[in-house]
């Protein structure tokens, strides 16, 4: 009876989680439109954070209650767990499904410099949280100054959209039909959204942690697989909608923006909060995942269609999805089972 409340918990905690992010994404759009801002601002920065919220309100939860490994050392799976699976389900899972509903285009720019720099990110981060393999430390952990490197990074992404918005004006609206409320409207809308993101994070996490504990399973599986599902149903839903409506810059930019906000203002914003975080090594196979999955979908720009993701790649996304899966629950129940 309680596993069936913590479950009942949880995905009440999703509902207020995503209709947080779509009460604070409606209303933060609403109040940008008020001072003239442009649409595609507005969906590069304002959307794209909404979608990244719930990870981010999760994480600073989470990172407040860091767990111990078999070795004594003190780690923050639910933190990290959540992040680099968010971003596999959003490479692996989200990406195959809106290409398998429609062949997505990718431009030129996000081909030479977003999807790249998403790579990099991924590498940076990486070598960030790597102590023991790259500098000889006994333990592997996420410093403030590694906070502050990948903030600084965030920022010059954002630096990077707001040049390329100057320089591309005209370019592809990603939001459209922002409706206007009145001034009371967007303040409640604004404010329930962060009270939805803030409640609905705390309950999640709570009970996450509680299942994890009833069933003897790591917290690190729980973020993998739960949180990060959870968390990436905004990733999802916009992506899939893009889809439909054969909107390819918004579901492919969704995604790639996705990730870095990910990696780097939602990691670095948690490690400011609650460094040094104590990274577990066995997620090193996890973030090996990323980097293939984020590789894969620039070296699909130059194969059958040219600057396209189509559908038989996307099944080749899917495919790799459910062989993650497959590890994942090999790795966690059979020790490392057949792969180490």
């Amino acid at each position: 009876m309680t596993v069936f409340i913590n479950i009942v918990l949880v995905i009440v905690g999703f509902v207020l989680l995503i209709k947080g992010a779509d009460f604070l994404v409606n209303g933060a759009s609403s109040l940008a439109k008020r001072f003239n801002v442009s649409d595609i601002a507005i969906g590069l920065t304002v959307v794209a954070m909404g979608t990244s919220a719930p990870e981010l309100v999760v994480n600073i939860i989470s990172g407040s209650v860091p767990n111990e490994g078999p070795d004594g050392v003190m780690t923050h799976d639910i933190v990290f767990g959540n992040i680099i699976g968010s971003n596999i389900f959003n490479i692996f899972l989200i990406l195959g499904v809106s290409s398998v509903i429609y062949p997505l285009t990718v431009q030129r720019n996000a081909l030479w410099k977003e999807i790249p720099y998403s790579l990099i990110a991924t590498f940076i981060f990486f070598f960030l949280v790597n102590d023991v393999m790259f500098l000889g430390s006994d333990t592997n952990q996420l410093s403030t100054l590694d906070a502050i490197i990948l903030i600084v990074m965030f920022c010059g992404f954002l630096t990077y959209i707001f040049m390329n918005l100057t320089r591309n004006p005209e370019e592809t609206d990603l939001v459209e039909d922002i409706v206007v409320y009145s001034s009371v409207k967007t303040t409640v809308m604004i404010v329930l959204g962060i009270a939805g993101l803030i409640f609905g994070g705390q309950m999640i996490v709570e009970n996450a942690v509680e299942i994890a504990k009833i069933f003897d399973v790591s917290e690190k599986l729980i973020g993998l697989t739960i949180l990060a599902a959870g968390t990436s149903l905004p990733e999802l839903a916009t992506s899939a909608v893009a889809a439909f409506q054969k909107k390819s810059d918004l579901a492919v930019g969704n995604i790639v923006g996705s990730n870095i906000f990910n990696l780097l203002l939602v990691i670095g914003a948690t490690g400011l909060v609650h460094a040094p975080l104590g990274f577990p090594p066995s997620l090193n196979l996890d973030l090996y995942f990323v980097m293939g999955g984020t590789f894969m979908l620039f070296l699909f720009m130059f194969t059958f269609a040219k600057y396209k993701l189509d559908r038989s790649e996307g099944f080749i996304y899917l495919f790799g999805f459910v062989f993650y899966m497959y590890v994942l629950f090999e790795r966690e129940g059979l020790g490392y089972g057949i792969f180490f």
